[in-house]
């Protein structure tokens, strides 16, 4: 079924479940713990996430089945048919810039990731057939590093959780100082109480981003902020109801 959540059980289970066997390290430290679950540097937590073909493929392949579920809700939460060129900026597999082409058939999407990303993107999730005829482009590149591409809208989805706040602004600095005057920035993100309360579901991803990356999950307020210091305004936080919900930026 395209709606089959084995790939993303099979991923929990035999990579994100041994970071997690480190836990109490993990916390002890307050950094991932791929050095000790596979023996590789964590320095940067990418290289190690991605330090194989297969397990390049593994992990895209976990946030496809998580898109093809979810990414319609998250598309859908804001009207963002004013927005013709779209940069999904870190976009995988492709899954939400493909909901982002049948929802919004006008736009013209770029998916713009590391080439190794691209690559798989392309072979294995990107597959042209019949008469479907989408404004679906890549780009390949380091949203850190290299120059970001034009556009009115750029969407980070399950982006930010994965790094600092020092990062988080770094990032979005750069996305408002490419973004087209009345454009703006999509995050998709799952957002913790403001409290910090729960959801429940939410805290465990927070643990997660412990144990896998240096970043965290966070409350609407706290993304705001980041958002403000970037220098994004008019922002709106929309909640889907379900496990993903997102917050719009304009510049």
């Amino acid at each position: 079924s395209p709606k089959s959540l084995f790939q993303s059980i099979q991923y929990n289970s035999q990579t994100i479940y041994l970071c997690w066997h480190n836990l109490t390290d993990a916390v002890r430290e307050g950094r991932n713990q791929y050095e000790r679950a596979f023996g590789v540097s964590s320095k940067d937590f990418f290289e190690a996430l991605y330090r194989s073909e297969e397990e390049v493929l593994k992990f895209m392949e976990l946030m496809n089945s998580v898109w093809n579920i979810c990414g319609r809700d998250v598309v859908t939460a804001f009207d963002l048919s004013t927005f013709e060129k779209i940069c999904d900026l870190g976009g995988c597999s492709g899954a939400i810039a493909k909901q982002c082409v049948l929802t919004y058939p006008e736009a013209m999407v770029t998916i713009f990731d590391l080439p190794k990303v691209v690559e798989m993107s392309k072979k294995h999730f990107i597959i042209s057939t019949g008469d479907e005829t989408f404004f679906l482009f890549f780009l390949l590149g380091d949203f850190f590093r290299d120059p970001l591409p034009v556009a009115d809208l750029y969407v980070l989805a399950r982006i930010l959780h994965d790094w600092t706040d020092e990062k988080c602004v770094e990032l979005l600095i750069k996305v408002n100082k490419a973004c087209q005057p009345g454009g703006g920035v999509l995050l998709i993100e799952a957002l913790l109480n403001e409290d910090k309360s729960g959801p429940l579901t939410v805290q465990l991803y927070s643990l997660n981003m412990l144990v896998q990356t240096e970043g965290r999950e966070r409350s609407p307020t706290e993304y705001l902020r980041l958002l403000e210091a970037a220098g994004f305004k008019d922002i709106q936080v929309q909640r889907t109801g379900k496990l993903y919900d997102t917050i719009l930026g304009r510049k």
